[in-house]
């Protein structure tokens, strides 16, 4: 019950970052705003979560896990109502930043304890079952939240919360123990270093699309801030006197440092390809929202195959090897994806998002498992918010990394194909007279299909990307340790 209770708590929490994205055209028309201001909706939590899941571990120390999941649960529920009844932009950006303060401590807690109920020989298990939670927002999200938009109101993708919050809510109350509290003293100054540095980079990486990166002042300003400040924040934590607002014991574990550096790598493959699929399907394809859900959600049911399966395999087979046999699955899917063509059926979308599902279930277990096997307990409440800060990070810098690389490539693949489109192409005979390029309306077809065909090439260019990245990262590995008697020690330590 302890975990039913606390998986759909991290379900709840994980379906909030990607299902309102595909309702927010529908919150635009009805909170008149615009392009610009509707993006607020998902800035707004994105940022408030970074900034917030940091201060978990100390949280937990001072009041107790249990009690922080409570007040979080309850936090997280309560904001989705008011999300749900909000008639204004200034009402949806104000619940949603309360949805990220609150929501934020939701996934580390839950890994947290997982790791602690269960002993070292189900632990592979226990990550199986997180990392499913985890998967589930943003491979379902999408797909929930367009199905609900369309056939309800974009008011019940908040909604929705409500009955599995009161849910999670009780089962936390009535059966999960209170750890007891350390008493531990806030390092303000570091806690306000790492503030603004997660905060300058969030605001950053979600903004510089839209102002056209480096060219604009604020984005300027927001790196210098970023940089400075992580700057304070590693000196200050690396020769403070006593207590540091991150635990220096946390760096000198060489599984948990390489499984933060394997997690941020995760998350940019994984939420950047979330990112890329559904705009290639919808703008370019033409797929309706729902359908849309439908040809991508069978990279869900990959993964939680992947995910029953590896489970099992975490404590017969190294995990490394199976963490390079995920990374070369998802490397072969994103080979698959460069072949897309806009005249070709969804049957390729379902194969490779399958065999990607595959690659990610059995990178997402293992690494977990690996990363926390040789952690001492007291430490847990620190490590595992900031497993997730850097894993959600680097799905930020992956997001913006595909858009950034989308759009460069799309403009250079228009720019040789307008080339083309010339009275020294003899191709262009062929083709009928209202496809002429001289005439207006004629140009203005080809343009569109040029438009069309080198948006296509942009694609093709992220995923050929992607998979580069991926394949390098498998030689990497070697960096891990494999959890033998140190992981046992560890988990025999004292809490």
């Amino acid at each position: 019950m302890i975990t039913v209770s606390i998986m759909l708590a991290t379900i709840m929490q994980a379906l909030d970052t990607t299902i309102a994205n595909v309702a927010l055209p529908h919150m635009q028309g009805s909170l008149q705003a615009s392009q610009d201001q509707i993006t607020w909706v998902l800035t707004s939590y994105i940022v408030a979560s970074a900034i917030a899941l940091p201060l978990t571990g100390w949280l937990c120390s001072q009041w107790g896990r249990r009690r922080v999941f409570i007040v979080s649960v309850i936090g997280f529920t309560l904001a989705s109502a008011l999300c749900g009844l909000a008639t204004s932009l200034a009402g949806i950006v104000a619940a949603r930043l309360l949805q990220g303060i609150f929501g934020a401590a939701l996934v580390p807690l839950s890994q947290a304890v997982l790791l602690d109920i269960n002993p070292l020989e189900r632990i592979g298990q226990a990550m199986a079952i997180w990392g499913a939670g985890i998967m589930v927002g943003p491979i379902l999200g999408p797909m929930l939240g367009g199905w609900l938009t369309e056939n309800f109101d974009w008011r019940w993708v908040f909604f929705i919360n409500l009955p599995v919050g009161l849910f999670a809510l009780w089962g936390i109350v009535r059966y999960l123990p209170e750890s007891r509290p350390e008493g531990q003293r806030l390092d303000v100054f570091g806690f306000a270093a790492l503030t603004i540095a997660i905060g300058m980079l969030q605001l950053l990486l979600d903004r510089g699309e839209l102002l056209d990166w480096f060219d604009a002042w604020e984005i300027r300003l927001e790196a210098a801030a970023s940089v400075v400040a992580f700057a304070f924040f590693a000196v200050h934590t690396w020769t403070v006197q006593g207590v540091s607002f991150l635990d220096r014991d946390l760096l000198k574990d060489r599984n948990f440092v390489t499984g933060c550096l394997f997690g941020f790598m995760v998350g940019t493959i994984l939420y950047g390809t979330m990112a890329l699929l559904p705009m290639l399907l919808q703008s370019l394809m033409g797929y309706p929202v729902v359908y849309t859900g439908i040809v991508t959600a069978p990279r869900g049911v990959g993964t939680m195959l992947a995910m029953i399966v590896v489970g099992r395999l975490v404590n017969r087979i190294d995990v490394r090897v199976i963490m390079a046999a995920g990374f070369a699955l998802t490397a072969y899917s994103l080979y698959q994806m460069t072949g897309l063509t806009l005249q070709m059926d969804s049957s390729l979308i379902v194969t490779s998002g399958f065999i990607q599902g595959l690659g990610i279930g059995f990178t997402f277990v293992p690494l977990s498992t690996a990363a926390f096997a040789t952690l001492a307990p007291r430490l847990r409440h620190q490590g595992t918010p900031v497993y997730s800060l850097v894993r959600n990070i680097g799905g930020s810098v992956g997001i913006s990394i595909v858009q950034a690389l989308l759009t460069h490539g799309a403009a250079q693949a228009h720019e040789q194909l307008a080339g083309l489109v010339s009275r020294g192409n003899r191709g262009l005979l062929d083709l009928p007279p209202l496809l002429s390029p001289d005439s207006p309306a004629g140009l203005a077809v080809l343009n569109a299909e040029v438009s069309r065909q080198a948006a296509l090439i942009g694609y093709a260019g992220d995923f050929s990307v992607m998979m580069v990245v991926t394949l390098l990262t498998i030689p990497l590995l070697v960096l891990m340790r494999r959890p033998g008697r140190a992981g046992k020690a560890a988990a025999e330590a004292p809490h």
